[in-house]
């Protein structure tokens, strides 16, 4: 069992000055998920080497048994470090592809080339995608074998309008995850704000928020399962 996690390589938080990247728990619970059921990892980003992690998942607050576990894991610090640059990684390797969220992806994997190649390719070689958050972002831009959106018709989840209202975010956003997923012809269903939620569509797994990281990988590999 061999998952690709990609990650942002974005780092700035539109021109508020502020800076942004993944969100930490949403890499750290997947990754041990994926880690403690055998499965061999690997990360990759755009830009490869260390990808920017959001400041505000490193507070106080926002730590979990995930987190602190990373952050005593040498090997794992040492392999976030060095992702590998996402152009020079075959989907064929890879029987899932796993996309971590935090406000990063909004601009860079949304938009990026060879991120949309890689899930179309995997959509049409029938390998597990999922993302988390605000990663299913990525989902902006991928087209299905008609042409389509590949979100059309399809059941999905994402981080809600809501909750980007709530952490005050709404207008610094390239776009808004909920109404991406919705135009695109996405079957969008939401939880309460911050309640875990996510939803399985065949291959194609989201998760809604922070909350939600461990189920959509729990609920992965359930899906490599059958």
């Amino acid at each position: 069992m061999k998952i690709l996690m990609v990650l942002t390589s974005h780092a700035e938080m539109g021109d508020t000055g502020h800076k942004t990247g993944f969100w930490l728990e949403e890499f750290a619970a997947p990754y041990y998920v994926f880690k403690d059921a055998g499965a061999e990892v690997l990360l990759a980003s755009p830009a490869g080497g260390q990808p920017p992690v959001d400041p505000n998942s490193e507070a106080e607050d926002a730590q979990t048994d995930s987190t602190r576990r990373f952050q005593q894991d040498d090997q794992a610090r040492k392999a976030l470090a060095q992702t590998r640059k996402l152009t020079e990684v075959p989907i064929d390797a890879y029987d899932a592809v796993f996309f971590p969220g935090g406000h990063g992806p909004l601009w860079d994997l949304a938009e990026d080339p060879a991120t949309v190649a890689l899930i179309e390719d995997a959509v049409n070689k029938d390998k597990v995608v999922a993302a988390v958050c605000h990663a299913p972002a990525v989902f902006r831009h991928p087209k299905d074998g008609t042409g389509a959106p590949l979100v059309s018709g399809r059941q999905v989840t994402g981080f809600s309008n809501s909750e980007e209202e709530a952490v005050g975010l709404t207008k610094v956003v390239p776009f808004l995850v909920e109404d991406m997923l919705k135009n695109n012809g996405g079957l969008y269903s939401r939880a309460d704000d911050w309640a875990e939620h996510v939803v399985v569509d065949g291959r194609l797994i989201t998760g809604q928020n922070p909350a939600s990281s461990e189920a959509t990988a729990e609920a992965v590999l359930d899906a490599l399962k059958h």
